[in-house]
């Protein structure tokens, strides 16, 4: 198995799983904060594929989804339209609020999609190269792209547990 596999594979893992965490909820469950400072579904879900969408469209040179697809126009959130949700304040989590599950996943597999084709592409070599230098050591495609798998899990994970807490609450 070539590493490209490998993270083809893991970045599937995470489709799987935002639409397993969001599938059937109704917007008050997606935009629901257990706490005034909490994140929604929504906004993880959301910010998980904002950071995607991000951070692998620079590392390909392409250009993102949101902004290219019209989802920035189909969210219509009162954010910049650069926002991927990092550092947001609670005002700017509030902000994120969307009607329907499927407007999630709907970005969602248009990120995947994009991400899969230049995953495809990837040569052992690639992963080497140089995305960003403003670190140090400076950040390889290798690192960026496992860096967004994490941080991809994690929020997914996040937001399931936000789900079983809505779904007990309920009963």
């Amino acid at each position: 198995m070539h590493a490209k596999d490998i993270l083809i594979d893991g970045f599937s893992r995470i489709q799987e799983e935002v639409h397993a965490a969001v599938k059937d909820l109704p917007p008050d469950d997606l935009n629901h904060r257990p706490g005034p400072d909490a994140n929604s579904i929504a906004w993880l879900v959301w910010h998980l594929t904002r950071v995607q969408d991000d951070h692998l469209a620079d590392a390909f040179g392409l250009d993102q989804v949101w902004l290219t697809q019209g989802w920035e126009k189909r969210f219509g959130l009162d954010l910049e339209p650069g926002e991927i949700g990092y550092g947001h304040s609670s005002a700017q989590v509030a902000k994120v609020r969307v009607d329907s599950a499927e407007l999630l996943t709907g970005y969602y597999d248009a990120v995947h999609a994009q991400s899969l084709e230049a995953l495809r592409g990837v040569s052992a070599a690639d992963l080497e190269r140089v995305v960003d230098d403003n670190w140090d050591p400076p950040v390889t495609l290798g690192v960026r792209l496992v860096s967004v798998l994490s941080d991809d899990l994690q929020h997914v994970g996040q937001a399931a547990y936000l789900r079983g807490l809505r779904q007990s609450a309920a009963s």
